[in-house]
């Protein structure tokens, strides 16, 4: 494979969506919208938000499934669910059956959406947003190959792309998918 590297098909912090932690989920969600619009047809979409603090330094992300996941909050009774939703819950042997009583004994969307939007979307990012682990952060001078090392390693969808130990971009696996890709093509 060819020696790109991270830096050559990263987004910049300064064409992807990010809000201030201390923002609200509707401000983010608008956010993220406004990013999409100028994103050109054939590009992928964002698909999550970074959230900064009072310094300027990224940290966290919210992606779809955590403001899904905001929408009832007692998701919260279950603890850290991160690590098993990347292991996949049917590892586990929990059935379709089971996972369905859970909603009926937590009494999980016991209410419609609207009223759950309303109730949620005044939160603040920092509240729902996700930190970034170690292992998701990458420099920006690593190959491709690296960098695939690292998505496949860490089941991740993103990594955040560092110099010299601060956040400079985003390198998300549907533009390494995408590279992959045309390069297959063209042979």
């Amino acid at each position: 494979m060819d020696k790109r590297k991270v830096k050559d098909i990263m987004i910049p912090l300064s064409e992807y969506a990010t809000v201030n932690e201390n923002d609200t989920l509707e401000k983010a969600i608008k956010t993220l919208y406004q990013s999409q619009k100028k994103i050109s047809a054939d590009a992928y979409k964002h698909r999550a938000i970074l959230a900064y603090d009072k310094t300027g330094t990224i940290t966290g992300k919210v992606s779809e499934l955590d403001i899904l996941k905001a929408l009832e909050p007692k998701y919260s009774l279950f603890g850290h669910t991160d690590y098993l939703a990347k292991m996949g819950l049917s590892r586990f042997g929990l059935s379709n059956d089971f996972l369905h009583s859970l909603i009926e004994n937590y009494d999980l969307w016991d209410e419609n959406c609207e009223s759950l939007v309303k109730k949620t979307k005044n939160r603040k990012v920092k509240e729902i947003m996700y930190s970034p682990q170690e292992g998701e952060y990458v420099n920006e001078d690593i190959t491709i190959p690296e960098a695939i090392h690292q998505f496949i390693m860490g089941h991740h969808q993103s990594l955040l792309v560092l110099k010299q130990d601060k956040v400079i971009g985003i390198l998300r696996l549907t533009d390494i998918f995408k590279l992959i890709c045309d390069l297959i093509i063209k042979k």
